[in-house]
């Protein structure tokens, strides 16, 4: 059943236009993820669909009764009120039990002082705001923004299950993996549209780009043999065929008016000088505040060439760590030394290196109008274009800016400097996917030492080689691999410390017959008792592969024993994978 129809829909607001003629039908219970560029739409998009704004032109139909709630992506701030005053604000048809009910369904706390949650509970609370009047489409713009990875997952799974039609804009593609049934993307004005997972999506899409770049190809090697033609003048012919004429004008207005697709923005790489092998030495370094404990007894060498994920909830205290590592924090007990020769640049997620009240450009210049790139002298206007801020746009005070163009800022002030220790702590938040995914390639080829602090799980698992993750009481963990290779070393942790339940009782004539020996036949019950030791030997086999493949003077080797080591991974990743689901179907027989 169709809930909504976009029919024509235009808008602009000067320029390019950001809709041009679009259509949209979406169907009842769908989940569709909306996509593209900074500034192609996407929030304007949302607003025509919630009724906001009116396009300049084309119709918005929805099925009868319809009610819409939206969800912003920035947090109202100052606001001194109960989650549960927070909920009812501004929605004076909401009865009492409705707004208990959604605080029950949501588990959050009706009391709590609102200005007081976390980044997590926050969004939460204004989820259960959008969803207290039962609305048939619930519109999210980057719902994900700030959140942890464990938030993350709480919403993902809620999403999965939300029983009403879903229409958001995020960049985490992992979430967009997991929760979306439809993608559309606003590109030059159109929106393409594919039902399906989010990789099914990007296959679409690469076809229909490869399909257009060849029409396009086409059309051009035609366009430059009709104005050679025209060109011939009527000595070459006596008549002219006004009908080609005419074609040939239209053609040349075409031409015109084909927009390109949005660039990508140009990463600079800068040359340094190599930093010794040693880059932080960490030995027992505990951190406070008052009697709250943030890190506990960290030890760790962090050696060239590493790149490093830093995991943990909001608050658990990722930057503290940052800060002692960088030595702008001191630890109440250890210590932390710095290896020779670093060149460190440091990306704060909440951007303090920019003055809000200067412009794009005199935030990255920083006096001069040219910069060098290596042995390349290059004006800045040059250079800010290569992170698509045009010449008009650089003049613009950065406190004006969308949360995206201030990453890119400070991305371009940064990456001018000549670094071999790179630290970033969160880059991703605000990055549309295509600017994300060029800083993880540029990241995955960064010759120099990372630590990357962030809740993309997609980022984190295409770049690391290790991470450091905050467990409990203050304890870092290091794990070898990315966020899933985390999950995978803590599912064969959690399968040994579970053994202690399938062991035999002690004989006693009194206890009861053991559950095992009853619904277990013989063989199962081996089986059971020695997939722990198999588990075990397949994680040691994991990790000593793992470590082979983190090692960059691997890839100074034969090919073909690079790829074998690859495919040796992979095997052993689907033999863990087989045991971890048998264990778990064994031990729920048991």
């Amino acid at each position: 059943m169709t809930i909504l129809s976009l029919r024509k829909i235009s808008h602009d607001f000067g320029g390019a236009p950001l809709l041009k003629e679009a259509g949209l039908v979406v169907n009842k219970g769908e989940k569709l993820c909306l996509l593209g560029r900074n500034g192609t739409g996407k929030s304007t998009l949302m607003k025509i669909i919630a009724g906001l704004i009116d396009p300049d032109s084309g119709v918005v139909e929805t099925a009868p009764k319809i009610k819409i709630s939206m969800l912003n992506q920035t947090f109202p701030a100052g606001i001194e009120k109960s989650v549960y005053e927070v909920i009812a604000e501004d929605q004076e048809n909401l009865e009492s039990y409705q707004i208990h009910r959604v605080i029950s369904k949501l588990n959050l706390e009706a009391d709590a002082n609102f200005s007081n949650l976390s980044g997590g509970l926050k969004r939460r609370t204004l989820l259960a705001k959008a969803l207290a009047n039962d609305p048939d489409i619930l519109l999210l713009d980057e719902p994900t923004n700030h959140l942890d990875i464990e938030s993350i997952q709480w919403l993902e799974s809620f999403l999965q299950n939300y029983p009403g039609t879903l229409i958001l804009v995020t960049h985490d593609r992992e979430f967009m993996q997991n929760v979306g049934t439809q993608f559309v993307e606003i590109d030059r004005g159109n929106l393409i549209s594919w039902r399906g997972d989010y990789k099914g999506f990007l296959e679409h899409k690469e076809y229909l780009f490869n399909t257009e770049d060849r029409a396009n190809e086409s059309f051009d090697k035609k366009l430059v043999q009709e104005e050679v033609w025209i060109r011939q003048g009527i000595k070459a012919r006596r008549t002219r065929n006004e009908g080609r004429v005419r074609a040939l004008e239209k053609m040349r207005d075409e031409f015109k008016q084909r927009r390109a697709r949005v660039g990508s923005v140009n990463f600079v790489k800068q040359t340094s000088q190599q930093s010794g092998k040693e880059i932080f030495v960490a030995k027992h370094v505990s951190f406070s505040y008052d009697d709250n404990v943030i890190i506990n007894d960290f030890s760790s060498i962090v050696l060239r060439g590493d790149k490093i994920g830093i995991l943990g909830p909001n608050g658990a205290g990722k930057s503290t760590l940052i800060q002692l590592l960088l030595k702008q924090l001191e630890p109440a007990s250890g210590t932390v030394r710095h290896g020779t020769k670093l060149e460190v640049v440091y990306f704060d997620q909440h951007r303090q290196q920019l003055d809000e009240e200067k412009t794009i450009f005199d935030n990255v210049c920083e006096g001069s109008d040219y910069i060098m790139v290596g042995e390349k002298r290059i004006h800045i206007m040059s250079y800010l274009q290569d992170f698509l801020f045009s010449p008009q746009r650089v003049r613009t005070p950065v406190k004006a800016l969308s949360g995206g163009e201030r990453n890119r800022v400070l991305l371009a002030k940064l990456l001018m400097k000549s670094a071999n220790v790179m630290i970033l702590d969160e880059p991703t938040n605000d990055l549309d996917i295509e600017t994300l995914e060029l800083l993880e390639e540029q990241l995955t080829n960064y010759p120099g030492t990372l630590l990357l602090v962030s809740h993309d799980r997609s980022f984190i698992n295409n770049i690391v080689t290790s991470t450091w993750v905050f467990e409990d009481n203050g304890k870092v963990q290091e794990y070898v691999g990315g966020y899933d290779d985390w999950l995978l070393q803590r599912k064969v942790t959690s399968a040994k410390s579970s053994t202690v339940l399938i062991k035999p009782k002690q004989d006693n004539i009194n206890s009861k017959p053991d559950p095992i020996k009853i619904r277990l036949s013989y063989y199962e019950k081996r089986e059971l008792d020695q997939l722990p030791k198999s588990i075990e030997k397949l994680e040691h086999d994991l990790l000593k592969t793992q470590a082979i493949l983190a090692d960059p003077d691997f890839y100074q080797q034969n090919p073909h024993l690079i790829t074998k080591t690859n495919s040796e991974l992979a095997e052993i990743q689907q033999k863990l994978e087989k045991s971890y689901a048998r264990w778990e179907e064994l031990e729920q027989k048991a």
